[in-house]
């Protein structure tokens, strides 16, 4: 399968500054979170994927196609940025309209798109405000908007949910979910982790201009399980079963949080999960719960770009 995104062998550098350092990567098709701290590279990485900036080194391709300088293939791309560049005194609609027109659409097919792309991002009934009256939600559907006017079949979104109120954070993610279920491929930048990982497990992740990691959540987190799960059972006997799990083969700790819950560390996480159903029964001790805080994206960011 042809990836959606490759970079093989990309630097970029801003002078001293490095933005990115020698990255190869295949991004397949679907959504991808793109992940790190600031300064990581991840803006750098969707500036050289849409075609604003060129490598200062190896080779950026997108549908199997070089981008840079390729006014074709930017029609197949689109872009919402991070940053705000409106011109305030537009309306929204202006801004939209004038987007497809530059992308090379006729007057009707804009004015048929512009509308609805407003309505699929609800922004219809601002659509003839100026800019310099909206809401930070409202702006960031009006970005997206332009993004998605020319039906591109790759859209990159840098930080969309950032600075949102919850209604808008909630009707981007569903966006980005519609986008992905009509056929098209979604790169998204952000923060905020776990609203990432509600839309996909597929991550790429960043730190420092390098590639940390990349592919499914739980198979990055297999890279690091040499460290200790940390493993929370909630039961109502959970001074008993912390006496027995200590005596169990690959627990090397358990601590007690709560009323009800203990805490395991295990190197051996598969085993312990299923060890775990036996021994309680044989115990006669009834479990609530069982979760591993390990196992979400925000513990996976953390011990990755912190190690």
């Amino acid at each position: 399968m042809t990836p959606v995104v490759e970079f093989h062998e990309v630097s970029k550098w801003y002078g001293p500054v490095i933005g990115l350092n020698k990255l190869s990567i295949r991004v397949t098709r679907g959504i991808t979170g793109l992940l790190g701290p600031n300064g990581a590279g991840k803006s750098t990485f969707l500036q050289l994927a849409t075609g604003q900036l060129f490598p200062s080194q190896g080779e950026v391709r997108v549908l199997g196609q070089p981008v840079w300088n390729h006014p074709r293939l930017n029609r197949c791309i689109g872009l919402c940025p991070e940053q705000d560049a409106f011109y305030e005194w537009m309306s929204g609609w202006d801004f939209v309209y004038t987007s497809a027109r530059l992308g090379g659409m006729s007057r009707s097919d804009a004015r048929d798109a512009t509308r609805k792309t407003l309505e699929t991002v609800g922004m219809s009934p601002h659509a003839h405000r100026a800019i310099r009256g909206y809401s930070k939600g409202m702006r960031q559907r009006t970005k997206i908007a332009q993004a998605l006017v020319h039906d591109p079949q790759v859209v990159f979104l840098d930080e969309p949910l950032s600075g949102t109120d919850p209604i808008a954070r909630r009707d981007i993610m569903e966006l980005v979910l519609k986008l992905a279920a009509d056929g098209r491929s979604v790169v998204i930048s952000s923060h905020v982790l776990h609203e990432v990982q509600a839309l996909t497990s597929h991550i790429v992740l960043l730190n420092r201009g390098r590639l940390v990691a990349v592919g499914h959540v739980r198979e990055i987190r297999d890279l690091i399980d040499r460290h200790p799960h940390h493993i929370v059972v909630v039961c109502s006997e959970h001074r008993r079963l912390a006496a027995r799990l200590l005596e169990e083969t690959g627990v090397e700790g358990v601590r007690i949080l709560d009323g009800r819950s203990i805490m395991v560390e295990t190197r051996q996480p598969d085993a312990f999960y299923s060890r775990l159903p036996q021994l309680v029964l044989e115990q006669g001790i009834t479990v609530d719960e069982v979760y591993s805080e390990d196992d979400n994206l925000e513990a996976v960011f953390k011990y990755l770009v912190t190690k």
